[in-house]
């Protein structure tokens, strides 16, 4: 690249999908995408997409299709839509298609090797920022604008003005990456990073694995995140080697790069963290919220259903019944992972418990076909919103939490604090 001023992660990688040598927070670019992914969406995308009159996409082989959102389908009008894009990825030659038993795509995005450092990977969904747990600039798009990149193969973006995130300090025993980020979106608020990169270093996020990594960009989405980095190390590095389907760059923001602002954290006596209703930034400590009377409790979903969140629930719920006014809801974020922690034992003693397993999906995290509340019903979820209506009936109330939090209050019926069952 030349000689060039300082840039972020965030500049360097838009400058380079862009042809550029460098560009500048808020300039509009138009930039070469390398991953395009949709869900079921895909069938608004594809719509579109005939509008434009183009008869082939741009390329069927950085076109990722998942279906994860009413896996199996709940009704005929979703069976109809997948049946529609069965058809349509065999026409286009779609090889990166991925039915109804895979799992969640940011997960599979991840899992699949298409998440990669450096690269610019859109998606018709707004947790698509789940991919910035290994630097690539992932980020959520509409589906008129998907039809434009499955027509061109670009797309043109206001290049976005980066927070700078540190967190320090060694997490105590019961507080995860969740309770991390819900500590950063309590304080920056749901509106603390409208359309701006969110760059996360420090010891306490490069002490995380790359599952814990991706909790952290999946719920900075909650905060108005364009995209959520962590920045690229080892650990990413280890990950993705042995699976990136392309190439990948292992970049990083320069060190007296220009930041809009920056916020520190420290960990050391952070204890685990809640979102009460209604939003995602209406966060407290587990002191303030424990006793609460809960119906119903999640643990999964793309923001929390990897094998290590599966592996602390068990760890919480071993030798232990779920309360009986309590509905326990598991959804692994994978059929990959489920598989894992079927032969680790995880399913079983999840299942010994009185846990009901869903199918690797969005499943509860929807409320349209599994697991609605019912009108002044109560749940702990480890999922990533709590809006009115989001878990079925709009007089329902979410907590969002950890898997190990959610396991704590399974077995007493009420929201609980975990670290009482990890002191063994």
């Amino acid at each position: 690249m030349g000689m060039t001023s300082p840039l972020t992660l965030t500049e360097k990688i838009l400058a380079k999908k862009a042809g550029k040598d460098e560009v500048r927070a808020g300039e509009i670019v138009s930039a070469k995408v390398d991953v395009a992914m949709s869900h079921e969406n895909a069938r608004m995308v594809k719509k579109s997409f005939e509008k434009i009159g183009v008869e082939k996409v741009w390329d069927p082989d950085r076109i990722v299709i998942i279906f994860d959102h009413r896996v199996p389908a709940e009704s005929e009008r979703t069976a109809l839509g997948q049946k529609e894009l069965r058809e349509f990825v065999k026409a286009q030659g779609i090889k990166n298609f991925y039915d109804i038993n895979v799992g969640v795509c940011h997960q599979v995005l991840v899992e699949e090797g298409f998440s990669r450092p450096g690269i610019l990977l859109v998606g018709t969904d707004s947790h698509t920022t789940t991919g910035g747990a290994l630097g690539a600039f992932a980020t959520g798009i509409g589906a008129t604008e998907m039809a434009a990149v499955w027509a061109t193969g670009e797309l043109w973006l206001c290049v976005p003005e980066t927070l700078k995130i540190v967190v320090n300090g060694k997490l105590p025993k019961g507080v995860y990456a969740k309770d991390i980020v819900l500590k950063v979106i309590g304080t920056i608020g749901a509106d603390g990073a409208d359309y701006k990169a969110m760059e996360y270093s420090g010891e306490a996020i490069s002490g995380l694995s790359v599952a814990s990594r991706m909790v952290i960009s999946n719920l900075s989405m909650e905060a108005g995140a364009k995209v959520a980095f962590v920045v690229p190390d080892k650990v990413t590095e280890d990950y993705v080697k042995d699976r990136a389907k392309g190439p990948y760059e292992m970049l990083a923001s320069d060190p007296d790069a220009r930041y809009a602002s920056e916020h520190t954290f420290d960990v050391s006596d952070l204890e685990p963290q809640l979102a009460c209703p209604h939003q995602v930034d209406n966060v407290k400590g587990i002191s303030e919220v424990a006793g609460k009377k809960i119906d119903q409790a999640v643990i999964g979903s793309c923001t929390n259903g990897r094998l290590e969140d599966l592996r602390e629930a068990a760890r919480v719920l071993k030798g232990r019944k779920v309360d009986p006014g309590v509905r326990l809801l598991v959804v692994p974020a994978s059929w990959k992972i489920f598989k894992e922690a079927l032969s680790e034992g995880i399913i079983e003693t999840l299942v010994d418990t009185g846990a009901v397993l869903v199918n690797a999906g969005c499943g509860p995290c929807l409320g349209a076909h599994q697991g609605c509340l019912a009108p002044g019903e109560v749940a702990v979820t480890s999922t990533n919103r709590n809006f009115q209506g989001r878990m079925g009936s709009a007089e329902a109330f979410l907590y969002l939490a950890s898997p190990a939090t959610v396991a704590a209050s399974a077995i007493e019926g009420k929201i609980a604090d975990p670290r009482r069952y990890l002191e063994a």
